[in-house]
């Protein structure tokens, strides 16, 4: 199910999307769709290096698979 929000882009931007939507006889809905989704690997990049940065840094430790099913009673 799609949910609707509003977002302000700058016009040249939104210049630009209306030109690439038509050239390639797409909305521009699909095209930002499109756009976030693939956004969303650099944000997944980003996550994965602050998460790595934090164990290197101490500010977050690892916890062994083995632990983890210990605590949730899981013989392994």
């Amino acid at each position: 199910m799609k949910q609707a929000i509003n977002i302000r882009l700058e016009k040249d931007v939104v210049q630009s999307l209306d030109e690439y939507a038509q050239e390639l006889d797409k909305t521009r809905t699909s095209l930002v769709e499109k756009a976030i989704d693939m956004y969303f690997d650099t944000l997944d990049e980003m996550v994965a290096d602050k998460r790595i940065d934090n164990l290197k840094s101490g500010k977050s430790t690892l916890v062994s698979m083995e632990d983890v099913f210990k605590k949730a009673g899981i013989d392994v």
